[in-house]
């Protein structure tokens, strides 16, 4: 009786995980994939139940077993048949793959992203070639994006050099056009993984002017050689993407965690924590860590790292990475 209420146990994640597939996964419209998942469910229920359906007789809770058994089995074949893809019909704001190549220092990047934002579905679309010089990089900041929870935020990281430009990372779901960003379908292949390379008066003003998010500007301690370590890394990371395309995951493949990996070779011995998931939390980890200033309360570094209303007022100008570094928003 033991080890049966172990298997019981056991098959409630499998009876979840295994709805979510079929709803966010099974080809079928709307209703179809409702079908599948309710019918998943309730076959799973049953089985959790066999021993009042089946009577004390070993041979009935067998059958169910096996059933149960043949179905999982064939339930987890189905789901590693799904394949990342780079061909799909990709929303605008993804539609290409950022690919960059490297020489002495030099890096050549192809598809950085400078969209002007009007609205979510008005603007126009500018793909661009840049070239940028290692060995002018000067600072790294870390941008957080927030739109309801404080503790779940999507993490970007900006790049500055010496000649005033900033490049932004943004490690993202890569979206069809009809689709939308879901916590849910990101644990079940739903999107395919993205970096974007942006100019922040694109990728940081859609998120303050456009979509009414708050968003905090944190600048990020670290040596020079991490710097350009950390660049190389998203330039690599884009060009396995290109290579071999991989899926989204909400909790091990995201915007954070993927970024966490990187900082990890560069600066070994970085311990894990809950934080990297509940993104909202990375100014306290990175001040534990040194990795802010500490000379300053950690209060007054998050008041001044809100961004929102001097991105607002900066707008789609040539000024705009000066102006949302202000300690005052800039003038109407």
């Amino acid at each position: 009786r033991f080890w049966a209420r172990v298997a019981h146990l056991a098959l409630l994640p499998l009876a979840a995980w295994g709805c979510g597939a079929l709803w966010f996964q099974f080809p079928a419209g709307a209703v179809g994939r409702g079908a599948a998942a309710a019918a998943w469910g309730a076959f799973s229920l049953a089985v959790l139940a066999w021993p009042a359906l089946a009577g004390p007789g070993r041979r009935g809770r067998r059958a169910w077993a096996a059933g149960y058994a043949l179905a999982a089995i064939t339930l987890l074949g189905w789901w590693h048949t799904l394949q990342p893809s780079n061909d799909r019909l990709w929303a605008d704001d993804v539609q290409r793959m950022l690919q960059g190549s490297v020489q002495a220092g030099r890096v050549r990047l192809d598809n950085v992203r400078n969209f002007e934002w009007r609205s979510d579905t008005d603007y126009t679309a500018r793909w661009e070639t840049r070239n940028y010089d290692l060995e002018h990089l000067r600072s790294v900041d870390m941008i957080l994006s927030t739109w309801g929870m404080p503790a779940i935020a999507h993490t970007l990281v900006s790049f500055g050099f010496d000649d005033g430009r900033h490049l932004v990372f943004s490690v993202e779901i890569r979206k069809e056009r009809t689709e939308a960003f879901s916590e849910l379908g990101g644990l079940f292949k739903q999107f395919e993984l993205s970096v974007v390379a942006a100019d922040e008066r694109d990728i940081v003003f859609v998120r303050t002017g456009v979509r009414g998010e708050r968003v905090f500007l944190y600048p990020v301690h670290m040596p020079v050689p991490a710097m350009r370590a950390l660049f190389l890394s998203y330039v690599d990371t884009a060009n396995s993407l290109h290579r071999a395309p991989r899926f989204y995951h909400t909790l091990t493949a995201n915007c954070t965690t993927l970024v966490y990996r990187m900082v990890r070779a560069i600066v070994p011995g970085l311990p894990a924590d809950y934080r990297i998931v509940l993104s909202g939390l990375l100014p306290e980890y990175l001040y534990e860590h040194g990795g802010l200033d500490t000379s300053r309360p950690l209060a007054a570094l998050r008041r001044d790292a809100d961004i929102g209303e001097r991105a607002r007022q900066a707008g789609n100008t040539p000024n705009f990475s000066t102006d949302i570094r202000q300690t005052r928003p800039p003038p109407p």
